[in-house]
Parts: C-alpha cells; sequence; structure tokens
C-alpha cells in the first residue's frame, strides 16, 4: 500500500505543469518545465518581490539590476525589484523607496516582512502560493497586514505566461495612504522594452507615456522586441478594485505601475485632494491584478479580450 502511496505521488508531481518549491529565502515557480520566476521572501530584503519574469520561451522581460549586474543596464532606481507591491507614503513613512540604502521620503522608509508562507499548491493546470506579510514602520510598529495570493497558470498551446494576484491588506493602526505616484502595483522593464527602446505602452484610448502615464485605463499593455522577437506583458485592473479604473504610473525608462493615490501627481495639480485613502484599525481594502506575458505586440494580443474575461471573475 505504501508503495502505491508514494507511486501515486511521485505519478501526480510528474503530471504537475506548474511547479512551486520552498526554499529558506524564496519560492521557486516552474511552468511547463522551465523556470519562470522565484518569488523573493528573504529577511534581508526590504520587500517581497518576484524575480525574474520571463516569457513562455525563457526570455526574461523584467529588469535585472539591483539583483544582478548585467552590462549595458541602467542602475538607476535599486528599488525597483523584479515585480513588487508597495507605497511611497503610508503614515508618512515610505515603503517605496526603501531600500537599506536609502533614507526613504518624509519619516523614512519602511519595511514589508513576509511572516508566514500559508499554503503552497503545484498542479497541472495551475499553482498559487500564499503568504502573509506585515508593514512595518521605520519605528519598528506594524501598521498593515498583507494577505496575497498568487496563481501562475500553465497554457502550452497560447504560448502566455498569465499570474493572478489577490492582495489584502488589513489595518492594524490607523493608516493613511498618502497622494503619490509613488506606488503600487509595479514592475521594472528589461532596457530593450523601454519606450526609449523598441517599447510602446497602449491603454484602453491612448498609446505612449505622453498620453498613458497619469491616465486613467483598465488595462494597459507594454511591448516591444526582445532579442529580435516582438512580445510584450499587459497589466490588468479588475473592476472590483478600489476606484477602477487605476490611474498609471508607467514610463518610457520601464517602469510600469498601477497606482490609485497619485491624483494630484497625476493630474499636476497641487490643490487636487482626494488621492489619499484611509484605512481605520480592522478595515481592508483588496486589489486584485492580472499580468498576462504575451508573444506578439498589442494588436496580435488584444488586452481588450482578455481584461473581459478577467474583469467576469466574481
Amino acid at each position: 500500500m505504501k508503495l502505491q502511496i508514494l507511486f501515486l505521488l511521485a505519478t501526480t508531481i510528474s503530471w504537475s505543469q506548474v511547479k512551486l518549491t520552498q526554499a529558506p529565502d524564496r519560492i521557486r515557480i516552474e511552468i511547463d518545465g522551465k523556470h519562470f520566476s522565484d518569488y523573493i521572501i528573504s529577511a534581508d530584503s526590504a520587500k517581497p518581490y518576484l524575480h525574474p519574469l520571463r516569457t513562455a520561451n525563457g526570455k526574461q522581460i523584467t529588469r535585472s539590476f539591483p539583483m544582478d549586474l548585467v552590462e549595458g543596464e541602467k542602475r538607476d532606481h535599486p528599488h525597483h525589484r523584479g515585480l513588487w507591491f508597495s507605497h511611497g507614503d503610508v503614515n508618512g513613512w515610505d515603503f517605496w523607496a526603501n531600500e537599506k540604502n536609502q533614507k526613504g521620503v518624509g519619516k523614512g522608509r519602511g519595511e514589508i516582512k513576509v511572516v508566514k508562507v500559508k499554503d503552497i499548491k503545484s498542479g497541472k493546470k495551475s499553482g498559487s502560493v500564499s503568504t502573509l506579510q506585515d508593514w512595518i514602520d521605520g519605528s519598528g510598529k506594524r501598521l498593515l497586514s498583507e494577505a496575497r495570493t498568487m496563481t501562475f497558470y500553465s497554457e502550452p498551446a497560447s504560448g502566455l505566461r498569465t499570474m493572478d494576484f489577490d492582495i489584502t491588506l488589513t489595518s492594524i493602526e490607523e493608516s493613511v495612504f498618502g497622494d503619490t505616484k509613488e506606488g503600487v502595483f509595479a514592475m521594472r522593464l528589461v532596457r530593450a522594452l523601454e519606450e526609449e527602446s523598441t517599447g510602446t505602452m497602449t491603454s484602453v484610448d491612448a498609446e505612449k507615456e505622453k498620453n498613458v502615464w497619469g491616465k486613467r485605463s483598465p488595462w494597459v499593455d507594454y511591448s516591444g522586441t526582445l532579442d529580435g522577437e516582438k512580445l510584450g506583458v499587459a497589466i490588468l485592473d479588475h473592476p472590483g478594485n478600489p476606484r477602477h479604473p487605476t490611474y498609471w504610473h508607467s514610463r518610457a525608462y520601464g517602469l510600469f505601475a498601477s497606482n490609485i493615490f497619485g491624483i494630484r501627481d497625476f493630474t499636476r495639480d497641487k490643490a487636487a485632494t482626494g488621492g489619499s485613502m484611509t484605512l481605520k484599525p480592522g478595515e481592508t481594502m483588496r486589489f486584485r491584478f492580472r499580468v498576462i506575458i504575451h508573444p506578439g505586440d498589442v494588436k496580435s494580443f488584444d488586452p481588450a479580450m482578455s481584461w473581459k474575461k478577467f474583469a467576469a471573475l466574481k
């Protein structure tokens, strides 16, 4: 009987198309037998993040710096690590520019620490990881508890790499999310995909940074040419998210971010109000995003159709 059970377990693992493996400082994600990304949960990191992100055929679309030094890469903004979720002003503490060699703005830098890996699942069509994070200010006080589930999908026929993020923030102390462009759900792309290189960002009704940055849209796609191949990545904002459709903090130098809090910066109106948001103790705020790394450009991929499918999820 024991041999039969072991055989069944081994068979199940071999059939799994999305495999997640935990190590002390990371969770490794493999899709269809290929390394896709690592979820970095190291205690030494100022925040958890995914690095790198790869296409179905293995091309890396996120910048290597500061995790690795690659010749020819820009080395600005060391807090732009892979794909991450943070904000530049919570009760005056900076959880965005919060590397240990940075001072942060306002009162200084806060940190986001993974305190528990709740669940890891591998599977034939999808795999997921659920974690708990604490947002801790510079004085050591816990401001927020973050529950995050990330789901990764196997879609071998499509050539896509799709990820879903379900993030719920629960306030421990009264927490004020300040009005700043420095946030929130973000990634930093490789140089070849930057708009300053071959890339173009496209929203529901506009193209290029000058027409996308600071504007609202349910989705934005950032596509270009990498090693001779046309490809791109889209971020989809779920209609159940606060203040949907989100504003976009997306730059020609490769920063690609959704941010509902930076209204004063985005409208360039110093007198504008309404960007900040307050959570009283025990109150929650939930965000859901879908990220799709795709072959081809924005026209062949059709992010609008993908957003409709994502929006239909309850």
